[in-house]
């Protein structure tokens, strides 16, 4: 196993340091919770937007990707879009931003992301990365929530992490808000990533990679919310990966990785997700991937490309 001293955490909790001190221009607010936990509401009472966001993303992926807005005239309605790039994607993404950490008691739900994950390691996903951290003075946590967590959580995340409620910053913005759009629609290559990885696709293979994805208009409605950030993925998302291998196996991969490959194709988000009656897992894992696809095998020089932009689901979704 590959240990780290505190690397993803160390570099998440000087971006988190400094969006703190530009909580104005951000538009977010940081408090202290009763266990003397650190609190940023970047997206629920607060305002939020588009680089509280961007920042938000930076510090999921653990300080180890490049992540940026622009206005892409292709995308036609919706051009501003998100960029992220990483030459670390698997410890970025997998290790770090992939909201794998079932963080609820009771009546509050969230799944935790960011690095406090690779230092808790309380997922199966740890059993395939072989990176853990060691000596963490500090940790970040991510929520995808409309309020901060309980005591109850602080306590669950210091107890698997072994600090202090007081070493621990939680971030945390619905989905409904600007942010909270924008930090989702962030996983466009996380997604990549994770599914590859469901595909049996060795990770210590992927060694770069980049996305893109359209930033959708928020939505009060949760449901609404949640259908437009997966469905800007879903059918609107490009991911390029670069990999060590075969060209068979670049090219299988990117055959497999599109969404279309999936069950669930063809609907809006929000449609499938009524129709499993809110079972999340009930719907097709295969789905949680990028419209369109890039493989390059870095050895042979052979680059593969399999998917394609649906605007006509895209129209049907973001509006």
């Amino acid at each position: 196993m590959r240990d780290g001293h505190a690397y993803l955490n160390r570099n998440a909790q000087r971006l988190a340091d400094a969006m703190i001190e530009d909580a104005d221009r951000l538009g977010i607010s940081h408090g202290r919770g009763s266990l003397g936990e650190h609190l940023i509401d970047a997206g629920a009472k607060a305002r939020g937007g588009i680089e509280a966001g961007l920042r938000i993303v930076e510090i999921c992926m653990g300080g180890l990707a490049t992540v940026s807005a622009s206005l892409d005239r292709s995308f036609g309605k919706w051009p501003y879009t998100v960029d992220v790039r990483s030459s670390q994607p698997v410890l970025a993404c997998l290790a770090s931003q992939y909201a794998g950490w079932n963080l609820s008691h009771e009546k509050y739900f969230a799944m935790g992301s960011g690095p406090v994950r690779a230092l808790a390691r309380v997922e199966p996903l740890f059993k395939d990365i072989p990176y853990r951290e060691l000596e963490a003075q500090s940790s970040v946590v991510m929520l995808e929530a409309a309020t901060p967590p309980p005591a109850e959580i602080v306590e669950k995340v210091a107890k698997a992490t072994k600090l202090d409620p007081s070493q621990l910053t939680f971030i945390y913005a619905p989905t409904q808000s600007l942010t909270g759009s924008m930090q989702i629609v962030g996983r466009v290559l996380e997604v990549a990533l994770h599914k590859a990885h469901d595909l049996n696709f060795p990770l210590d293979a992927i060694v770069d990679g980049a996305g893109r994805a359209p930033i959708p208009a928020p939505h009060p409605d949760f449901l609404k919310a949640m259908g437009r950030t997966n469905d800007a993925i879903i059918y609107g998302g490009i991911v390029q990966l670069y990999v060590r291998g075969s060209s068979q196996a670049a090219r299988d991969l990117a055959e497999q990785l599109p969404s279309h490959r999936s069950r669930d194709h063809g609907r809006p988000f929000a449609d499938i997700f009524k129709a499993f009656k809110g079972d999340f897992y009930a719907i097709d894992p295969h789905l949680f991937s990028p419209a369109e696809v890039i493989v390059t095998a870095i050895e042979t020089g052979d680059t593969f490309r399999s998917g394609s932009r649906d605007d006509e689901m895209l129209e049907q979704s973001l509006g």
